[in-house]
């Protein structure tokens, strides 16, 4: 570890399996996991008031919310990152766009560069990682490693783009991905970017990367050739609460429209794999927002419903190729940030867990623990088939087009309701566009199986929504090979761009 970085400063960040580290919000995006692979989280989260962020731009938003989180940057140092983060990136003034849908509200939250909700985070991060370089005076090359289920990683290369003194690794699940999420990240222009297709699945892809930051051999080699190793996944706090924002605009914007009035409680539907999102949305409940209910939304890789109702963690399970590959994931990384809440900060209970998810494949809550869970959390599963149906009867109802992963928030939706007979307004979580993922919307809609172009073309046909710039340009590009490596080669690969 860097001089400047092992140093547990006193701040208001500790680690999930270490609770005696103190340290601040720049060491921990820096850092991106502690020392014994525990995940950072804030120490303490005081409410914040409504009526003050009620009347506020999503930028002029984003900086208030983000002087919760961030205990060493000035203000100004705050706005500016934000300035530059959503300054002319995303093809709309305020990031997120909401509309009506139904008897719903749809979060659209991918009109930034890469036409992914991981925008909203990753043009952020990078700019947090620059002003935290420049207030520790490190003058080291950061590698960035990350792990990608389809949007992280584009949307990682193209917020660190050129940035100087930082390299990027990503790693992707080969053939797990969508053929236009691959040709996003192939086709990338960073001359300090670098793609690998993994010979296995997202979870494998993840575990490598943990595996190098937790070699502290080969954390020593990397110092002495003056490179620190960080991380662009929500396993880095930079990236979790970047999106705890868009759940405060949302709301605002709910009261402002007069859908409901300040002081109500509302539902959000998350589609989530890793448990980011999600965790972000309980972030938002522990500042003030009045949050009902927020309902996880699952694949056929249905790990997390089996823990919100059962309280075990199982990853001893099949693994499926689905149509909303960016949740096909088995181990969730941002789990253990919630188990910390419901082990009341007991960081040698959430130890004891992680090291049982090692070294068994899962582990089970306490039921004072499960109880925590489940008063916060209900979850629900749509597999293929549900998802197909829904983007086809989305479009038949209302003439919208979603992505899949919409599309399983919007099924899980609708079983809650005919669960729980809740009336409660509710917001769902578009997280990608429907121009993403466009053969299988297509065969969902019209039965059909088209090429990718010709099925953008017939999306196209039937929105009003335009095609993405950054998607419109890859129609014509020639198929880009990956380059495939083996789970054991991260290391190699990242010797090699030290030479």
């Amino acid at each position: 570890m860097n001089k400047t970085r092992s140093k547990n400063m006193m701040g208001n960040y500790t680690s999930t399996r270490n609770n005696k580290i103190k340290t601040t919000f720049s060491n921990a995006v820096l850092q991106g996991i502690s020392e014994n692979g525990g995940l950072f989280v804030p120490i303490n989260l005081h409410p914040l008031s409504l009526k003050v962020l009620l009347e506020l731009s999503y930028q002029e938003m984003a900086i208030a919310i983000l002087k919760a989180f961030i205990d060493d940057f000035e203000e100004e140092e705050i706005a500016n990152c934000v300035r530059k983060a959503y300054s002319h990136t995303f093809s709309t003034s305020n990031v997120v766009v909401i509309n009506p849908l139904a008897d719903a509200t749809l979060l659209e939250l991918y009109h930034g560069p890469t036409s992914a909700f991981k925008d909203v985070a990753l043009q952020l991060l990078p700019q947090f990682m620059q002003t935290a370089k420049h207030k520790h005076q490190i003058k080291e090359d950061t590698y960035i490693l990350t792990a990608t289920s389809g949007d992280t990683g584009k949307a990682a290369l193209e917020g660190f783009k050129n940035i100087e003194g930082i390299q990027v690794i990503c790693l992707y699940p080969n053939q797990l991905v969508s053929k236009i999420q691959e040709k996003q990240m192939l086709t990338t222009q960073g001359k300090n970017t670098q793609v690998y297709a993994v010979k296995g699945n997202f979870d494998d892809c993840q575990r490598m990367v943990k595996e190098v930051f937790n070699d502290s051999s080969f954390n020593k080699k990397c110092l002495d050739h003056n490179i620190q190793l960080s991380s662009a996944n929500s396993i880095n706090i930079g990236r979790l609460c970047p999106q705890v924002v868009y759940y405060f605009y949302t709301y605002c914007q709910l009261v402002k429209n007069k859908t409901i009035q300040l002081g109500d409680e509302i539902n959000f539907v998350v589609p989530t794999g890793n448990f980011g999102n999600i965790l972000a949305g309980y972030y938002a409940k522990k500042l003030g927002l009045p949050i009902h209910q927020l309902i996880c939304a699952s694949n056929k890789n249905d790990v997390l419903t089996d823990f919100i109702r059962t309280g075990t963690y199982n990853r001893n399970r099949e693994f499926h190729k689905t149509i909303s590959p960016s949740m096909d994931i088995l181990v969730s990384s941002n789990v253990e940030r919630f188990i910390y809440e419901c082990c009341t900060q007991d960081s040698n209970r959430v130890k004891e867990c992680m090291d049982d998810l090692t070294k068994t494949g899962s582990y089970s809550l306490l039921p004072d623990e499960l109880e925590l869970l489940k008063k916060e959390f209900k979850s629900y599963t749509a597999d293929d088939k549900m998802t197909k149906q829904t983007i086809h009867s989305c479009f038949n109802k209302t003439n919208r087009i979603i992505d899949p992963h919409t599309a399983v928030a919007l099924n899980c939706y609708k079983q809650y309701q005919d669960e729980t007979q809740d009336k409660t307004h509710t917001v769902i979580l578009s997280t990608a566009s429907c121009y993403k993922f466009p053969t299988d919307v297509v065969q969902a809609i019209l039965g059909i199986t088209l090429s990718e172009e010709e099925a953008i073309l017939s999306i196209k046909k039937n929105s009003s929504e335009e095609i993405p710039t950054n998607i419109n340009a890859l129609i014509t590009m020639d198929d880009v090979y990956p380059n495939i490596i083996k789970q054991d080669e991260l290391r190699d690969k990242i010797l090699e761009r030290m030479k």
